[in-house]
C-alpha cells in the first residue's frame, strides 16, 4: 500500500489500494489455477522480481512476457468455457444509452464487423468496458494499434464521468531502433517495450558518453518511479542534443540474463544487439493511461448497467502515476469485483421500453465512391500523425500552460479541419467506418488530456508543469470532467441520438 501511494504522489485512493493490495494475492491464485504459468525459483515457490517503486521483491512474473502469457492463459479459459461466445473482429462505435428520471443508463453498443463491413447492434442489460488505453495519441507509444481510446471516448459520449487524464505514463525505457546496429526496414506499429525489471535486475542508465545519470536527479537512482526516471531522461536527451540514452545490464550473468529477459534478447539480437555484452539503446515511449472513466469499488459508473475494468477505469489506484505491474493486478481485481453487482444489476432491471429500433443504425458508407472513400482514408491518416505530433510536443513528459494552450487551439483547429474535409466529400454523421471512428476517439481523448493538463495547476507524478513546479497540497484531489463541459463536435456526440425513455 504505502508504496502505491507513494508512487500515486498522494493521490490515490486509499479505500482502492487496500482493495486491491487484499484482494490481489486471491486474483493471482484464480489465474494459476486457471492455467497461467509463471516462474518459480529453485526452491518450487514463485519466483518474486522487483521494479521501479518497489521497496522488495514481489512481483510474480513468467519471465519478461507477464502480459502475453495471463492472456493466453485467459483467452483458453474463455475457449474452453461454453457460455462464453466471443465475436472478434467487431469494432465497437457508441454506446446505446437512454436518460429519464433516474440519471443514464446503458442498454447495449453498436458494432462494426471488420470482415463483413455490416454494422450489428448488441443489446444488453450490462456492459464492462475492457478496452485498454489511448496510447496512440502519441506517435511512439508501447501500446498495441488498438489502444486509440475507444472505450474512454465512448464512455465520454455516453455522459460518464472522466477522471485524471493528465496523467500519462510514459514509460521510460523503450526500445530505441535508431541506436540498433541494424535499423529495422519499416517503423514499427509500437514500440517494443524494455521491462522495468531490467533495472529491478540491476540494469543501469547511462547517457551516450557512459556517463551514470540517474543518481544526480534521486537518490533511488534507477529504482526510482517511472515518472522520475522518465523525467531524467528527458532531462538528459534535452541538454546533450541526443536521442536515447543506454540501459546496461552486461554485468549481470549471461545465464541470468538470458533467462530472465528471453525475449528481450531475441528481440535486440535480430538487430545486432548483444545485451550480455553490450548497453541497450531507450528512450521513453506513452505507456499507460492512469485516468479513465471514473469508477467506484465495484467497478461501477455514473451510468446505470455501464462497469470498467482496466486501463479504461480510473479506480484511484494509481493517483498521480502508477507502481509498476499494478496495471494487471487492478484490472483483475476489479473485473472480479464486478460480477455480482453485474448480476444484481441485470436481475433488478425490467425490461426497458426503449426497442432497439428506437436508436439510429450507424451505416458503412456504401452510398459514397471507393475513391472517394480511399481519400477520406488517406487524409484522416495524415490527420492523425499530425494530432500525435502535437501531442507529443506540447502536450508530452514536460509541460507549461503556454503549451497547453497552444496544443489546445492546434487540436481544434484540426478536428475543424478534419470534420470540413469529411462532409465536404460527402460522409454523414451517421456513417461510420474503422479508421474514422478511432480518429474521432483519439481526437476526443487528446482533447480530454489537454483539458485535464489544464486544470491542474501544480506538479503532482505524471504531470510536470513549468508554471506550477511544486506539489500543492490544497490541490490534492482527482481531476473530474463531467460530459457537457466540451464544445459538441462529430468526435464528442454518439453517432445516433441518445433516447429520453
Amino acid at each position: 500500500m504505502q508504496d502505491t501511494i507513494v508512487a500515486g504522489a498522494y493521490l490515490c485512493d486509499e479505500e482502492t489500494v487496500r482493495v486491491v493490495c487484499t484482494e490481489g494475492p486471491d486474483r493471482v491464485k484464480e489465474l494459476i489455477a486457471m492455467g497461467a504459468s509463471f516462474d518459480h525459483g529453485e526452491d518450487g515457490r514463485l519466483h518474486l522480481t522487483r521494479e521501479g517503486g518497489h521497496s522488495h521483491n514481489r512481483i510474480v512474473h513468467a519471465a519478461d512476457m507477464t502480459g502475453r502469457e495471463i492472456e493466453r492463459a485467459l483467452l483458453q479459459a474463455v475457449d474452453n468455457d461454453p457460455n462464453i461466445v466471443l465475436f472478434g473482429h467487431h469494432f465497437a462505435i457508441d454506446l446505446l444509452t437512454s436518460q429519464d428520471n433516474d440519471g443514464i443508463h446503458c442498454h447495449g453498443v453498436d458494432t462494426l464487423n471488420l470482415e463483413t463491413q455490416q454494422v450489428v447492434r448488441f443489446i444488453s442489460k450490462v456492459i464492462l468496458l475492457a478496452s485498454g488505453g489511448a496510447g496512440h495519441i502519441y506517435p511512439t507509444t508501447t501500446n498495441p494499434l488498438v489502444a486509440t481510446g475507444d472505450g474512454i471516448a465512448m464512455a465520454h459520449r455516453a455522459q460518464a464521468v472522466i477522471s485524471n487524464m493528465e496523467f500519462v505514463q510514459f514509460h521510460p525505457t523503450a526500445l530505441a531502433d535508431e541506436g540498433l546496429p541494424l535499423k529495422p526496414i519499416k517503423r514499427r506499429e509500437n514500440a517494443f517495450l524494455i521491462t522495468e525489471a531490467v533495472r529491478g535486475d540491476g540494469g543501469l542508465l547511462y547517457n551516450q558518453s557512459m556517463q551514470r545519470f540517474m543518481p544526480l536527479y534521486d537518490e533511488r537512482a534507477e529504482l526510482a518511479p517511472r515518472d522520475v526516471v522518465t523525467r531524467s531522461i528527458d532531462d538528459q536527451l534535452k541538454k546533450r542534443g541526443e536521442k536515447y540514452v543506454l540501459l546496461d545490464i552486461s554485468h549481470k550473468p549471461r545465464e541470468q540474463i538470458l533467462s530472465h529477459f528471453p525475449n528481450i534478447a531475441a528481440e535486440c539480437l535480430k538487430y545486432g544487439l548483444d545485451i550480455t555484452s553490450d548497453p541497450i539503446p531507450v528512450v521513453p515511449a506513452a505507456h499507460y493511461m492512469c485516468g479513465g472513466v471514473r469508477a467506484g469499488l465495484l467497478g461501477e459508473t455514473n451510468v446505470k448497467g455501464l462497469f470498467v475494468a482496466g486501463e479504461v477505469a480510473c479506480t484511484g489506484l494509481h493517483g498521480a502515476n502508477r507502481l509498476a505491474s499494478n496495471s494487471l493486478l487492478e484490472a483483475l481485481v476489479f473485473a472480479r469485483r464486478a460480477v455480482q453487482p453485474s448480476i444484481d444489476h441485470m436481475v433488478e432491471t425490467h425490461a426497458n421500453n426503449c426497442s432497439s429500433a428506437r436508436w439510429a443504425l450507424p451505416v458503412p458508407p456504401v452510398s459514397l465512391r471507393d475513391r472517394v472513400v480511399c481519400d477520406i482514408t488517406e487524409q484522416t491518416r495524415e490527420i492523425r500523425a499530425e494530432l500525435q505530433s502535437v501531442m507529443w510536443e506540447y502536450v508530452g513528459i514536460v509541460r507549461s500552460t503556454s503549451r497547453l494552450k497552444t496544443a489546445e487551439w492546434k487540436i481544434g483547429d484540426l478536428e475543424e479541419e478534419w470534420e470540413e474535409y469529411l462532409f465536404r466529400k460527402g460522409w454523414k454523421p451517421t456513417m461510420v467506418g474503422v479508421e474514422l471512428c478511432e480518429m474521432r476517439n483519439l481526437f476526443c481523448c487528446a482533447k480530454l488530456v489537454v483539458e485535464s493538463a489544464l486544470s491542474r495547476r501544480e506538479s503532482r507524478g505524471l504531470h510536470f508543469t513549468e508554471d506550477f513546479p511544486y506539489l500543492e497540497e490544497s490541490k490534492r484531489k482527482p481531476t473530474i470532467i463531467f460530459p457537457t463541459s466540451m464544445r459538441m463536435t462529430w468526435s464528442s456526440q454518439q453517432v445516433h441520438k441518445q433516447l429520453q425513455c
